[in-house]
């Protein structure tokens, strides 16, 4: 039962979070489209690990220290707007899975595959 409780908690924080992301005016966290891909809180409620996929970053090394600056204003709004007992302390890591699935993406449609209908139409 309390795993169930710390899924939605997890899945509350990564609503949250998306809000709060898109409202940092910190240029150096403004760098593309940014979205939560997956939250992880330990079962004390201590520390939440957010995992981030950007499309369209130009510096990961600029981005990560604007999110550590942002990272105190962030966690202060999630405790006003998630009533928990303690706000979890938020460690960002960068998810490059969305990247890597649009660049196999572009690989695959570039190739020059012959579909089916152009083999029906050789026989």
């Amino acid at each position: 039962m309390a795993s169930n409780k710390l899924a939605r908690t997890n899945d509350d924080i990564q609503i949250v979070l998306s809000k709060l992301l898109r409202e940092i005016k910190d240029p150096r966290v403004q760098q593309g489209m940014i979205s939560v891909t997956r939250v992880e809180t330990t079962g004390d409620l201590r520390y939440s690990k957010v995992w981030l996929s950007v499309m369209g970053m130009k510096d990961e090394k600029e981005f990560k220290k604007g999110l550590k600056s942002a990272s105190g204003w962030l966690r202060r709004e999630l405790g006003n707007t998630m009533k928990l007992r303690y706000t979890p302390e938020l460690v960002f890591e960068i998810d490059h899975s969305i990247e890597y699935g649009a660049h196999i993406s572009q690989v695959i449609s570039s190739l020059d595959i012959k579909h089916d209908e152009e083999e029906n139409n050789e026989l």
